[in-house]
């Protein structure tokens, strides 16, 4: 039993690894996708990470629900299986187009893995050992978190593509030692026919808006494109919502979301995330672009942040389950606007790594630590223990959006001319900005919310950022 537990651990923990990985080393191999596709412009290439995040997103609550259903061990063996092809095809992309469309494909296969990984590993554990799983299925994602900058700027050096190869045979591993050692498991009664048609008005809406952030400067803010995506977008909302109301298995449970902590815990997610998903891509390009570091150097150099958000995500997540969410939350974001502020006021052309770039990215590294954990434990220590699932889908459905959006923004700030210093400032106010926001929704979750116990598998939740 002990080498069967730990073999089903493996291989799904690589599944968690590569989809956890995917974000930060992507973002680490922009600059050398961006050379490679002569004349694409920047608003193009973010959708290789924006297009990523609205697809996942939308699809992460219908995949739960069909694995449910259907099997869990088919759902992950699927999307392992569509994750490992669509890198392939990434790493094959003749143009910038092709690559996007890749992307999406991918999200598509995390979309069914991420659900159902921790739900196949836990059953291979007693009860009472069920804390050991728990902790390796969070500490993958940040283990990945750490490794991607480095791992990246190694693999950029012989070609960017080597981004996505690496991901191949990881892959075909997991699912060659998956269809002999996974045991299906289903939940009986379970609604076989999650609201997809939702899930595509969701792409639609998110993906419409973020089109004309990104286009906006080029067409004009106030053009009749720009207006009508805008407006369109802000209808189908509604739309989405009414459908929530009435299907069986919604995209989107508005009886969660009328339970106040919950709502405000997803309100933080977009608010932080957008903040968080332009400043990972700033960190990338400033090095790059102002430094002109090269991007085996920018990885290094980017490494210890994501180090320091892993070292402080289990000591976040105790404190939050004893003392309440608002404490480490408020900490957690009082850090990482501190750290942006060292990052606007101190740093400049010329380069100074460990007397400037390094203190202010611990300080926001370890900003980001409290953070993520703490909004994962506020929202689901607000649910019954048989809606922990949804309501972590739905978090971490509000982080992706939050992302997609994020990256737009930064794109409308840094525009399309050649970026300057002040420009990579504009972005870090514009982070800045995002956290404040989401600051001021923690203070309005409480100073006492204690987790039961039983919500602890929730918050641990701090890997994959």
């Amino acid at each position: 039993m002990t080498q069967r537990r730990w073999r089903v651990s493996l291989i799904v923990l690589s599944g968690v690894f590569m989809s956890s990985l995917d974000l930060f080393i992507v973002n680490i191999a922009f600059p050398a996708i961006s050379r490679h596709f002569h004349g694409a412009s920047l608003g193009s290439l973010s959708w290789i990470l924006s297009g990523y995040a609205i697809v996942f997103a939308a699809l992460l609550v219908p995949a739960g629900r069909w694995a449910d259903a259907f099997g869990r061990k088919r759902a992950f063996l699927t999307g392992l299986a569509v994750f490992t092809l669509a890198s392939a095809a990434c790493a094959l992309a003749p143009s910038v187009a092709a690559l996007v469309a890749a992307r999406l494909v991918q999200a598509v296969g995390g979309a069914l893995m991420l659900p159902t990984s921790l739900a196949l590993i836990l059953p291979e554990f007693e009860a009472e050992r069920r804390h050991v799983p728990i902790a390796l299925w969070a500490a993958t994602g940040g283990i990945a978190a750490a490794a991607g900058p480095p791992l990246g700027g190694l693999l950029v050096q012989a070609d960017w593509r080597w981004v996505f190869l690496v991901n191949v045979p990881v892959g075909v591993t997991a699912l060659a030692l998956g269809l002999r050692s996974l045991t299906e498991r289903r939940e009986e009664g379970a609604v076989p026919r999650p609201d997809v048609l939702a899930a595509a008005l969701l792409i639609v809406a998110v993906g419409a808006l973020v089109v004309a952030i990104v286009k906006g400067e080029e067409w004009g803010w106030a053009s009749p494109l720009v207006l009508a995506l805008c407006v369109g977008s802000l209808l189908l909302f509604p739309v989405i919502w009414w459908r929530s109301k009435r299907h069986p298995a919604p995209l989107v449970d508005p009886a969660l979301l009328k339970i106040p902590r919950f709502a405000l815990a997803v309100a933080a997610s977009v608010l932080f995330f957008a903040g968080f998903g332009a400043f990972l891509l700033t960190g990338v390009l400033f090095l790059t672009d102002i430094w002109h570091e090269p991007v085996l150097s920018a990885g290094l150099m980017l490494f210890p942040g994501p180090a320091a958000a892993t070292a402080m995500t289990f000591p976040s997540a105790r404190i939050g389950a004893r003392l309440g969410y608002r404490l480490p939350g408020m900490l957690g974001v009082t850090l990482f606007i501190v750290g942006i502020g060292s990052y606007l006021f101190r740093i400049g052309v010329s380069p100074a790594y460990f007397s400037e770039f390094l203190p202010a990215q611990l300080v926001t590294g370890a900003g980001v630590g409290f953070v993520i954990p703490t909004l994962t434990g506020a929202g689901v220590s607000a649910l019954a223990p048989d809606r922990f699932a949804t309501g972590a889908a739905l978090l971490t459905m509000g982080r992706q959006i939050g992302i997609a959006l994020g990256i737009a923004l930064l794109v409308a700030v840094l525009g399309t001319g050649p970026r300057t210093l002040a420009d990579f400032q504009s972005a870090w106010l514009l982070t800045i900005g995002f956290a404040a926001s989401a600051g001021a929704v923690f203070a309005a979750i409480g100073a006492r919310t204690v987790a039961p116990r039983a919500a602890l598998p929730a918050i641990a939740d701090g890997g994959a950022a």
